[in-house]
């Protein structure tokens, strides 16, 4: 498989350096073992200037972008911006630009079009993610629902296929993305690199979202955050949200889907759960009175909660906190 790595100014250090050393890693692990092709994956950083420097000042070797055989997969790793209006410098830049109409060439010719992080938003930006599902960057989500309205994004899950385009979430996703490409490749291979890197399967980003910094994202929004908290005991209604916020329900209910994606009562539920694995990882209670204190009938169902949204059971998430604590 050839992949080109396109190489931003500015790009996020950790990001670049992780999808290289994974897939020169896949591609060691596969000589060691006898594969038949040593090295399956043919990587080249590619760079739409003479000259590119990471966010922290390192020149990276970059090969001048050719107009010849197209990749068989082009990877985006993360801008250096972490907040939005940075990132909406960054996108306006000629370079960045220019890569769009270098995607859809080669998306064109058959390229696999791979974004991790803040990437996903060059991607966005190409207009080869209208109407396909995508993930981004958690706390960066409401910027894009702005900016791409008729991408379909999901920005729980840590990484999303979607029709010859493929986009993980914050940061670290970048492993994850990696891996998914040797997975194509092949799943021993991968299971094996993940194994050396030391790396579990995370395919939800929702444990480690913080749902109120998304709510300060709009004031109403806010204000409906700031309700909810004070009723996570009592139960739902969006009547008494929308006079507490001073919104209409259809008010209510459109600032939250355009903010956050969400229904009323869908976030509502989130701040369950946020609230349920903070009581969970800092708190003595047990599961049965941990779900009356966030609004549930019994910890059965608290239980099968937590598996759905997160993927990960009670004792499962005490014993993170308990690994993080020591």
């Amino acid at each position: 498989m050839r992949i080109h790595v396109l190489a931003f100014d500015g790009l996020f250090d950790t990001g670049l350096a992780t999808v290289l050393d994974t897939l020169s890693t896949a591609n060691e692990l596969a000589a060691a073992g006898g594969e038949p092709r040593a090295t399956p994956f043919e990587v080249t950083v590619m760079g739409l200037r003479r000259s590119v420097r990471t966010g922290q000042g390192l020149a990276v070797p970059v090969t001048p972008v050719r107009r010849g055989a197209p990749p068989d997969a082009v990877v985006i790793p993360a801008l250096g911006a972490k907040q939005p209006g940075p990132l909406r410098d960054r996108l306006a830049r000629p370079d960045i630009l220019e890569a769009g109409a270098l995607l859809r060439e080669w998306a064109g010719r058959g390229t696999l079009a791979c974004a991790a992080c803040t990437g996903t938003f060059v991607l966005a930006g190409s207009a080869l993610l209208e109407g396909k599902a995508a993930t981004t960057t958690w706390w960066l989500a409401p910027l894009f629902r702005e900016l791409y309205p008729r991408v379909a994004l999901d920005e729980s899950r840590m990484l999303v296929s979607s029709a010859h385009c493929v986009t993980a979430g914050a940061a670290l996703a970048h492993l994850d993305l990696a891996l998914w490409l040797v997975r194509r490749a092949s799943p021993a291979l991968a299971a094996l690199t993940a194994r050396y890197l030391v790396v579990d399967p995370r395919p939800s980003q929702a444990a480690f979202v913080i749902p109120d910094h998304l709510a300060h994202a709009d004031p109403l929004v806010e204000r409906f955050e700031h309700w909810a908290r004070q009723r996570m005991a009592r139960g739902f209604s969006l009547a008494d949200a929308a006079r507490a916020t001073g919104a209409s329900e259809r008010t209510l209910a459109r600032r939250l889907h355009a903010v956050l994606g969400k229904t009323p009562l869908s976030y509502f539920q989130e701040l369950r759960v946020e609230r349920a694995v903070h009581l969970l990882q800092t708190s003595r209670y047990s599961v049965e009175q941990i779900a009356a204190q966030v609004g549930y009938a019994d910890g059965v169902t608290l239980r099968s909660l937590l598996r759905r949204k997160l993927g990960r059971g009670v004792r499962e998430l005490r014993a993170n906190a308990i690994g993080a604590a020591g």
